[in-house]
Parts: structure tokens; C-alpha cells; sequence
């Protein structure tokens, strides 16, 4: 996230913890760092390839340039999830949920994602959208004061760099929750910047998601 969500956030200078995750839980083992050439030759050899073909084209390709078995097994398990091909690219334990970074690399422009995983379900794609309070969002009074600056206002997508993560805190009855910031955009990706909307993704104690909850907006930059 960018300075405007420092308070809600602990910057991690390593590429991921050293804590240890349980037995058969997805740990930092999987994280993979490909090294310089890997994409090119990977999309040169998956070219012809599309959907499920592809993702095993891709694995194929990590396992060739040295890519452990936990992370191979991270990439298909994460196309099962979502269609789309991506490498673990960071891993922070926190238990009972933790938090990976993922690297989606065949994109024109290669994104980062988070997913919060080890929990039930096993993986949750923290950039679906519909998964957020958004009747919480739409119906604050913070929101509707934006809108008359911004009248398309709307969310979208997290902007992650890959460094920063989410800040964990003890929710309701011993649960655990991520608070983690959507940027708020006029109308488009690349329409005005009109500051970010802030959630909580709630767990109970167990590690069971119950669902996001809409905490508060930051302003919008100043011009």
C-alpha cells in the first residue's frame, strides 16, 4: 500500500518469515524466486498452450529452472482456485491464517496478489472483490461525501508492491483479522485516484472466513 496506509500496515524487509507453519499447510517452502530469463523461456516454450495446459506447461517449466515441489504444487493448487497461473513470490506466518504474496507473471504487465491461506477454505483470494463489504462501503456517510467529488467512485484491485503486509488483530472471540486497503478510482484503473477503502477479512478462532467488514476510507490525494 502507499504511505496513505502506513498505520495499517507492517512493512516486511525479508522476503518472507522464518516462522514454521504445521505439517502439510502451505508454508514458506513454496515461495520461489525464478531467476532472471525464466519468463521468457517459459512463455516461449507455453505459448501454444491455453487453460489447464498451460498451468502444466508452466509447472513443467519451474521444475526445469529449479523450482522446489512445494512450489510447483503452490501454482497448481492456485490455478485450481482462480484460472490463473501465478508463483508464490513471499510468505508471512501468522497462524491461524497466513498471508502469501503471489507474482501472476503472464500478464502483459506482471501483478502481485494476496491470498490469505492455511485457513477454511485453504485459500482465499484477498483481490475478489465481491467478497468485500461493498453494501458497508456504498452506504457510509465517508463514501457518500466522496462521491460528490468523485461521482464514479468505485473500487478496485490492490496496488501491491510486494513489501508491505497486511497488519493482523485480534478480532471478536478469539478470531483473527487482516485489515487490508482497495484503492478507490474514478471510474477506471487509470482514472483519478480518489483515496482507498479499508476492510477487515474476518476469521473466527478456528481459521474459518465469516466474511469482510467495511473499517473506513483515507482521503483522496491532494491535487
Amino acid at each position: 500500500m502507499r504511505r496513505a496506509l502506513a498505520l495499517f500496515a507492517i512493512v516486511m524487509l525479508a522476503p518472507f518469515a522464518t516462522a514454521q507453519s504445521a505439517p502439510g499447510s502451505i508454508s514458506a517452502s513454496a515461495v520461489w524466486q525464478p531467476t532472471n530469463g525464466f519468463l521468457a523461456t517459459a512463455q516461449a516454450a507455453c505459448a501454444k498452450s491455453t487453460g489447464r495446459s498451460l498451468e502444466a506447461c508452466f509447472a513443467s517449466q519451474m521444475t526445469k529452472a529449479g523450482a522446489s515441489a512445494d512450489a510447483v504444487r503452490f501454482t497448481s493448487e492456485l490455478y485450481e482456485l482462480r484460472g490463473d497461473v501465478g508463483i508464490m513470490s513471499g510468505f508471512n506466518h501468522v497462524g491461524p491464517v497466513d498471508v502469501a504474496w503471489v507474482t501472476y507473471p503472464l500478464g502483459s504487465d506482471p501483478s502481485h496478489g494476496l491470498l490469505l491461506v492455511n485457513g477454511q477454505p485453504r485459500m482465499v483470494n484477498a483481490e475478489d472483490l465481491t467478497l468485500l463489504d461493498q453494501k458497508g462501503l456504498q452506504g457510509s456517510f465517508q463514501f457518500q461525501d466522496l462521491k460528490n467529488q468523485f461521482p464514479k467512485a468505485a473500487l478496485f484491485p490492490g496496488d501491491r508492491d510486494g513489501k508491505t503486509w497486511p497488519n493482523s488483530q485480534t478480532g471478536s472471540n478469539g478470531g483473527l483479522q487482516f485489515v487490508i486497503g482497495y484503492p478507490l478510482r474514478n471510474g477506471c484503473p487509470t482514472c483519478a485516484h480518489a483515496g482507498f477503502a479499508l476492510f477487515t477479512w474476518n476469521f473466527d478462532s478456528g481459521g474459518k472466513f465469516t466474511g469482510t467488514t467495511f473499517m473506513g476510507m483515507t482521503p483522496a490525494p491532494l491535487n
